[in-house]
């Protein structure tokens, strides 16, 4: 979402190709996870319909929630502001939930964290450039 985010402001500084670019993702993106998550509590053979079920309606819905989130900025602030906020708000959300893995793996938080945020960061600033040569390429 962030990446998404990132390169349709830098693409069109318009907030209204970002919120729908948020929209579609995150619905999308949602769908997306819980098909993979129903097919491979299926492949297990493990699980119950049930549990298959719910394990796939609360990914997608927890996937859906947290994306949505990203949408509060971009209808309380300017674009650039909102986009800012956004990207703290996500590598915030990601940090902790890195330190809530790490803990579950009895690794070290801040090489888990460090890494996450790392990657995130190097998510951003590429969908960034993509986003400017897009918009200098294709306006």
């Amino acid at each position: 979402t962030l990446g998404l985010m990132v390169g349709l402001h830098s693409s069109t500084g318009s907030k209204l190709v970002v919120i729908g670019g948020i929209l579609t993702i995150a619905i999308a993106d949602a769908f997306s996870d819980a098909f993979g998550i129903h097919f491979s509590e299926e492949s297990e053979n493990k699980h119950s319909a049930t549990e298959i079920w719910q394990s796939a309606i609360s990914t997608f819905f927890s996937k859906l929630a947290i994306a949505l989130t990203f949408i509060v900025p971009l209808l309380l602030l300017q674009l650039s502001t909102a986009v800012v906020v956004s990207v703290a708000w996500g590598l915030s959300v990601l940090a902790i939930f890195s330190f809530y893995v790490a803990k579950g793996q009895k690794a070290k938080p801040w090489r888990v964290i460090t890494e996450h945020l790392i990657i995130a960061l190097v998510v951003i600033v590429i969908t960034h450039y993509v986003g400017d040569w897009i918009g200098s390429t294709f306006a």
